[in-house]
This record gives C-alpha cells, structure tokens and sequence, in this order.
C-alpha cells in the first residue's frame, strides 16, 4: 500500500490559503472574463486525478481506501470516479 499512498499523497496538496492577490487591481468584467481559465485548471486537475485512481484500480487498490484518502465512503468513491452509473 506504500505506493498506493505515495501516488496519492503526490495528487493531494495541503489546503492552501485562498487569496486573490490581482483581484483589487482587475475590474469586474477581467474578473469575469477570467473564470473560464480557472474553470480549465480544475478541469484538467480533475482528469489528472481521475487517471491516478484509475491507475489506483487497475493495480488492485480497493475502492474503501482511495475514499479514506478523500474522507468519503468507498461508495462516493465509486460513483465520483468510476465512470460507471
């Protein structure tokens, strides 16, 4: 299970502070204008973490201990990275 912790220890940062260092200086419309940017980020992050627990499976690990790193259920595991209804 080492490895298994590894990989998702290297998926998981710890919390960090949230701030807007360039907010005060951009208008409303920037700021707007900006959202589509931060929405591509998560996006990518989370195809990123839906191919590390996929790799997870295809190596065994149980669907119970990738939800403990997440604090969820192995059942919210399944259904959040699945990819089955």
């Amino acid at each position: 299970m080492a490895l298994a912790d590894r990989i998702v220890a290297e998926t998981i940062w710890e919390p960090f502070e949230q701030s807007l260092p360039v907010a005060p200086s951009m208008t409303d419309e920037e700021m707007v204008n900006h959202l589509p940017h931060v929405v591509a980020h998560i996006d990518r992050a989370e195809a990123e973490l839906r191919l590390w627990v996929q790799e997870l499976r295809r190596r065994g690990v149980t669907w119970t201990r990738i939800g403990e790193v997440f604090g969820i259920t192995r059942q919210s595991a399944w259904e959040r990275f699945s990819g089955e209804e």
